[in-house]
């Protein structure tokens, strides 16, 4: 395994997942600091994944001609800018173009890293490779509420964009000055590839990942950004717990990605070890919903289910990375990521709307249907998977 790339790509990841929620975590402030409503903040934290969603396949196609590295410095790049043009004007204005910018940089990341990954990682340690690049994202959104707000509430709002743009351009000038090698070998068969050949991928199944990942954003996009208000509203969580609830969800989703990779590169039916896991995971939030926990036992179960999630991640790439052409990854995770954006438009319009209507326990019983939908389509994908070795 290349360490050096595995530092540098999972740097990069902890980077786009900090940058994605630098506005979330500063939500409870910014409506004063701003002077701006929520359906405003709403619709700038919706500018960045329409525009991710636009542009992330077009940019895997990039990631497959141009070159994974460059793209990725390129993405570091403009998503620090995003951030420091909001520390130096933290108007609604400059939010907007901040987060039509940022999107686009967003739309490097998957394509790029997940490129840089097949192409320098043994393959009986590619688990292991893609559960610590996820355990890095997951980190860096875990981190972003603690160290963002605390920063806005001990110096000012300023500097909490400055440093999420500072953390940025320091991977970006790590990986100027300390470039990680890919084997020639790997880059000149992608290049190869890619010239000579369209994505040869059938339609169904790329609709089919592109559903997956919805589906898993949806599931976990509800808890991480509606639990709260859901526990608090319709269950009389105290806000503490409900509040300690996710930061344990977040933390343990981290740890459980890399238990994830380990349990991947173990087995080769992916798709039941991730079934098994959400299935789970959904009837432990059925737990949360029907019983009336004490707040101890709540924080617990919602590490369980956090840990249960995470378990799930390196599996999904495991099984993306086995329908993926070779010299084809970019595109390929380019295109299936998308799902991830149209879950981060679709999800906070349907749960806000369950919120407004003073439905709260609806917000939790809809991510039970997107578990066990999620549940379906990843034995369906493993089902599929087993024809084609067979058959």
């Amino acid at each position: 395994m290349h360490n050096k790339l595995l530092l540098q790509v999972s740097l990069a990841h902890l980077v786009s997942h900090l940058h994605i929620m630098t506005i979330p975590a500063l939500l409870p402030l910014l409506p004063l600091f701003m002077d701006v409503s929520f359906m405003q903040l709403g619709l700038a934290i919706g500018v960045f994944n329409v525009v991710t969603a636009v542009v992330q396949a077009p940019l895997g196609f990039m990631v497959d001609r141009v070159g994974a590295q460059k793209m990725l410095m390129c993405a570091l790049a403009v998503g620090s800018l995003s951030f420091a043009l909001l520390a130096l004007w933290p108007v609604f204005a400059m939010l907007l173009f901040a987060m039509f910018i940022a999107g686009l940089a967003n739309g490097v990341y998957h394509p790029a890293d997940y490129a840089l990954l097949l192409q320098g990682v043994q393959v009986d340690k590619m688990g292991r490779a893609f559960s610590i690049h996820t355990f890095a994202g997951f980190l860096g959104a875990a981190l972003a509420p603690p160290v963002l707000l605390g920063l806005a509430h001990v110096l000012d709002m300023r500097w909490a964009f400055a440093v999420s743009s500072g953390v940025g351009v320091a991977v970006l000038c790590l990986m100027l000055f300390s470039r990680a090698s890919v084997p020639a070998a790997a880059v000149s068969d992608s290049a190869a590839a890619s010239d000579k050949r369209p994505l040869k991928m059938p339609v169904m199944a790329l609709m089919g990942f592109v559903v997956l990942f919805m589906l898993l954003s949806l599931s976990t996009g509800s808890i991480e950004k509606f639990s709260v208000s859901a526990l608090v509203e319709g269950f009389a969580v105290p806000l503490s717990s409900a509040n300690t609830g996710l930061t344990f969800f977040l933390f343990m989703s981290a740890f459980g990605v890399l238990a994830g990779g380990y349990l991947a590169d173990r087995t080769t039916r992916h798709g039941f070890l991730a079934a098994g896991a959400f299935a789970l995971a959904a009837l432990l939030v059925v737990l949360i919903i029907t019983v009336t926990l004490p707040a101890v036992l709540l924080v617990a179960v919602m590490a369980v289910v956090g840990f249960l999630t995470g378990v799930v991640a390196p599996s999904r790439d495991m099984l993306v990375r086995a329908a993926s052409p070779k010299g084809a990854e970019g595109r390929t995770f380019g295109i299936v990521s998308t799902g991830f954006n149209i879950g981060g438009v679709l999800g906070p319009i349907f749960l806000g709307y369950l919120l407004d209507q003073h439905l709260a326990k609806g917000v939790l019983w809809a991510t039970v249907v997107f578990m066990l939908l999620t549940t379906i389509v990843v034995l369906l994908q493993e089902f599929k998977a087993k024809l084609a070795r067979t058959g």
